[in-house]
């Protein structure tokens, strides 16, 4: 018997080699060119999923991230803007990730904006009147439309979407204009560190001013809103 064992154990091994190798074969990456591709077109963001191809890097803070498939939507919306044969539009259009990168910068910048006035009126700062005495973030709507203030609020609101509205439509009609770019830039600091980080504080921004709203409506209180 044990001689037996002797003879065959050799047998086992290599028995067992085989199929560790065929094992581990099983989570190698195909071959060749085709590995080194398919690791090249993967998501920075998503490392599982395959980089859109339209998010190749050009915008400041392009990390490939697109689940739903936004950027590689079939839709010409400079011709939704400025049509060709109606207003002799030049030929030529702009892809979706433009169009995408200009909502995202709207509205980052308007909730950068938001968070840090939302914060202002809990600590106290407000207009010196009584109608705003012991007025909170969360109940500040409420009051103002009440009294009729918030009808003041359109005229700016509607200055700040013309000015959007005139920038949208020369960059449909082949203006050149970057996404977002309102040449508002009085002390030089335009650079692509800078414009890494508008983009990472806005994409920030959004989340943390939905959380913001939650917690304060959830809790009712003010900062530090627990």
């Amino acid at each position: 018997p044990h001689s037996s064992i002797a003879q065959t154990s050799p047998m086992m091994q290599k028995v067992a080699l085989a199929l560790c190798l065929a094992g581990a074969g099983a989570f190698q990456a195909p071959s060749g060119v085709r590995a080194t591709t398919a690791r090249g077109a993967m998501s920075e963001a998503i490392p599982f999923l395959e980089k859109p191809p339209a998010l190749d890097g050009t915008y400041p803070g392009d990390k490939g991230f697109d689940p739903v498939g936004f950027t590689k939507l079939d839709w010409d919306m400079s011709e939704t803007i400025v049509p060709k044969k109606a207003m002799g539009r030049p030929s030529g259009t702009l892809p979706m990730v433009y169009w995408m990168r200009e909502a995202e910068l709207k509205h980052g910048r308007i909730c950068m904006l938001a968070i840090v006035g939302w914060i202002a009126v809990d600590l106290g700062l407000h207009f010196p009147s009584p109608t705003y005495e012991g007025l909170t973030s969360l109940t500040a709507h409420n009051a103002m439309v009440a009294n009729g203030n918030m009808g003041f609020m359109l005229v700016p609101i509607f200055f700040l979407e013309t000015i959007g509205a005139i920038a949208v439509y020369q960059a449909a009609n082949g203006s050149g204009r970057a996404a977002g770019d309102f040449a508002l830039d009085p002390f030089k600091l335009t650079n692509e560190r800078m414009l890494e980080s508008e983009i990472t504080h806005a994409r920030l921004a959004m989340f943390a001013f939905s959380g913001l709203c939650t917690q304060s409506a959830l809790l009712e209180k003010g900062f530090p809103y627990f």
